[in-house]
């Protein structure tokens, strides 16, 4: 004798007609609830690894504050980085001096035309910079090596480039370029020169962007390219807690004055991360009708029952059935609709996840086609993150509206009167 409630064992029972397994309205019920619920878990999934990936790649390489002066120009950073290093909170600070430059190969073997780019140069001071923003790790091919007039480019800069360690490439400085428009049209017009570097290493990083646009050279060759002496643009400071940016921005704020500006890293990059944070809410809005689609399956299928056990239900209520007890009867068939939906759903959702990289490589060479091309979504390989707090929502809401579906005909079968049930029989 089983201990279940009666309308749990009926509802049970007409979920499995005599002559099948299951029945088919319940099956394809179960079915639209479970591609909703993995469809969603992909997506958010996806979507919440891609927001970690750029985080990671934005604390990676850039500073976590960036210190400037208002009139553009450092010029005694020392007692700057003083200041700075006397936060607790601080861990490095170090000068830099960003800028864009035209840049020009020569002529080689790769090279029977010189290629121009104008890509974003940044002088680094070594001593302070290899161990959190590039260093021989980030090298793929040649060396680590900014002595001289030394440059590291990025790998995809120099796919495009078609230069290797050991070319040289020529570098026009806004300096050249403001002094051959000075002379330019007079009668003792002189050739500007560019400067003259060796690439030494190339890099990788992670992050598309980086890779296609930013060079990398010594401190000092920039402040040359720049006519700064030994002034510079900025100050990159590292933190212990990088989400704690807010906070030591203000502290350090009231330590160096109004004339300093202080920027954090969500500051600068609020614009994508924004616009990830926004995509990843709509995409869970848009996917979740699915969810709702699917209650509507439930829905129907459950009036179709109502409409066919409209005699047994008469005969319940004649023999003391509750109208609560036939109401229970129907949303227990909706809940169990729900939870084996839910069920495969994140269960199919989660095997998804698990070989999403190797399915979009099979799509690759199958078809030539690459569904996330890496020069629009800035990663080689699709990335993702299951939070528990998003999959218990996508599950969690998922449930309640396949209950919610079988609240219209389960109390639709609760107000039916016996008599009315079992007039024509």
């Amino acid at each position: 004798m089983s201990r279940l409630p009666f309308e749990i064992l009926l509802a049970l029972r007409y979920l499995r007609p005599k002559r099948t397994f299951v029945s088919v309205i319940t099956l394809i019920s179960v079915l639209g609830v479970a591609l909703g619920v993995a469809v969603l878990i992909i997506v958010i999934s996806v979507m919440s690894g891609f927001d970690q990936h750029m985080r990671e790649v934005i604390l990676n390489f850039s500073a976590h504050l960036t210190v400037t002066k208002r009139d553009h120009l450092m010029k005694d950073y020392a007692s700057v980085v003083s200041i700075l290093s006397s936060n607790h909170s601080v861990v490095s600070a170090a000068p830099f001096v960003a800028g864009q430059v035209l840049l020009e190969t020569q002529t080689n073997a790769n090279h029977l035309e010189p290629v121009v780019a104008a890509p974003r140069v940044m002088g680094i001071d070594t001593q302070h910079e290899t161990n959190w923003f590039i260093g021989p790790a980030n090298i793929v091919t040649g060396q680590f090596d900014l002595g001289g007039h030394g440059l590291l480019v990025g790998r995809v800069f120099a796919d495009g480039m078609k230069v290797e360690p050991g070319d040289h490439v020529a570098i026009y400085s806004p300096r050249e370029l403001r002094k051959m428009k000075e002379s330019q049209g007079k009668d003792n017009q002189a050739a500007i020169l560019p400067d003259d570097y060796e690439v030494r290493g190339i890099f990788d990083v992670g992050y598309y962007d980086y890779n296609s646009y930013l060079v990398i050279t010594s401190l000092e060759n920039a402040q040359n390219l720049y006519d700064l002496d030994d002034n510079v643009h900025g100050l990159m400071v590292v933190l212990r807690d990088p989400y704690q940016a807010p906070a030591v921005q203000e502290e350090l704020e009231k330590a160096l004055g109004p004339d300093y500006e202080i920027t954090t890293w969500m500051d600068q990059n609020r614009n994508i991360l924004d616009a990830v944070a926004v995509e990843k809410n709509v995409m869970f809005f848009l996917l979740f009708f699915i969810m709702i689609v699917a209650a509507l399956c439930i829905l129907s299928a459950l009036i179709t029952f109502v409409v066919q056990k409209t005699r047994e239900i008469g005969m319940l209520k004649a023999i003391g059935a509750t109208d609560f007890q036939v109401a229970g009867l129907f949303l227990s068939q909706s809940a169990f609709i729900g939870a084996v939906g839910v069920a495969a759903g994140y269960g199919l959702g989660i095997l998804a996840l698990s070989y999403r990289n190797e399915f979009l490589h099979l799509m690759r060479r199958t078809t030539g086609m690459e569904l996330f091309p890496a020069s629009v979504y800035q990663f080689t390989d699709l990335p993702s993150l299951v939070v528990p707090k998003d999959i218990l929502l996508i599950c969690g809401s998922a449930f309640v509206i396949c209950v919610l579906g079988g609240l219209i005909p389960a109390w639709r079968a609760g107000r039916l009167a016996p008599v009315e049930a079992l007039r024509y029989e």
